[in-house]
């Protein structure tokens, strides 16, 4: 294990700053997800740690060491891919021997490592066949074993589960997690899926136009937005934001419902509004709506559990109500949270 640091990265190309002056440190054995929507910086930055891209200043340092000018070789690191990269010709044994190999070990050495990874991840029955014959998380896997099989001090995971369909990756997050938890080091893991960083995520650092916008627990970056590009990006649906001369206001969806739904005790604000568009999602149904009155003319979303039996229809006008502490402020200016104050 091995604590990643970045200090003051900065990428550019050409003119673009990819990176701009990130400072990042993970925890020893931590799984910090790097998650934002493409062309943020993401991928840049891992690059950068890995050493197949070099800082145009700033420094690199695992464990302890600066490693930024340092080949990838030298700085104890593996690295899984979004293809895969395996070798159609090979058998998923000598797949995962290769990076062995390719360091010269003994072969009795490369049994033992690879007979140990590949029980780890559940391929031991594979290790025989090409890749061609193998599904897409069975492909995944072997990734993973070659990568494990180096005994890393880190491993970076750029978007690898990006290929598989939606229930295959539900299944390989779950096994992510495991694997990740089994042996204990520090990963960094890119992605622009916002259910795979808070399911996998110890912490999360937002990224948005080559910069940390906020680096958090799941709960944190969710609840306690540090401005409001982390507010919207956050959430299906992301949050609610009514734009006023002197602040912002968010508040989640699911905390926006029709008021009859909360007790008569609870301090709650209420917003008249006109319901605009309904959509059934099974466990949820969306309610989307245009706000009246005080703080009218905005479109806002209620998230309200199928559960819930409120009838509406679109044209009607209702009562929708949250509790005070559940919104957040923002300064309309900069963005960035700002402190509470009267509505």
């Amino acid at each position: 294990m091995a604590i990643v640091e970045t200090r003051d990265v900065l990428k550019m190309f050409g003119d673009v700053k990819a990176v701009d002056g990130v400072n990042l440190a993970t925890n020893e054995g931590e799984f910090l997800v790097l998650l934002g929507p493409s062309g943020c910086g993401k991928t840049t930055l891992l690059r950068m740690i890995a050493g197949l891209e070099q800082p145009s200043s700033g420094d690199i340092v695992i464990g302890g060491q600066v490693v930024t000018a340092l080949p990838p070789r030298a700085r104890k690191i593996a690295m899984v891919f979004q293809s895969y990269a395996l070798y159609p010709h090979m058998t998923v044994a000598k797949n995962i021997a290769f990076p062995l190999k390719a360091q010269g070990m003994a072969r009795e050495e490369q049994g033992k490592r690879i007979e140990k990874s590949a029980s780890m991840l559940g391929i031991g029955h594979l290790l025989h066949r090409k890749p061609r014959e193998l599904s897409g998380g069975e492909r995944q896997r072997v990734a993973l074993a070659r990568a494990l099989v180096r005994e890393p001090a880190v491993f970076l995971l750029d978007e690898p589960l990006s290929n598989l369909d939606a229930k295959l990756r539900t299944s390989a997050r779950d096994e992510l997690q495991q694997f990740q938890r089994q042996v204990a080091t520090t990963t960094i893991y890119v992605t622009h899926d916002q259910v795979e960083a808070m399911g996998l995520g110890h912490r999360i650092a937002v990224m948005d136009a080559g910069r940390v916008r906020q680096l958090g627990t799941p709960q944190e970056v969710y609840h306690n937005p540090a401005d409001t590009f982390v507010a919207t990006f956050l959430g299906s649906p992301p949050m609610n934001l009514i734009e006023t001369p002197e602040y912002s206001l968010g508040f989640r969806p699911e905390n926006f419902l029709p008021r009859e739904v909360y007790g008569k005790g609870d301090a709650l604000l209420s917003l008249p509004c006109r319901v605009t568009r309904l959509e059934y999602l099974g466990s949820d149904r969306l309610v989307y709506a245009v706000t009246e009155g005080k703080l009218g003319g905005h479109r806002v979303i209620s998230k309200l559990p199928s559960n819930i039996s409120v009838f509406m229809q679109p044209g009607e006008r209702h009562e929708f109500a949250l509790p005070e502490k559940e919104f957040k402020f923002f300064d309309p200016h900069t963005g960035l949270r700002a402190a509470p104050r009267a509505l």
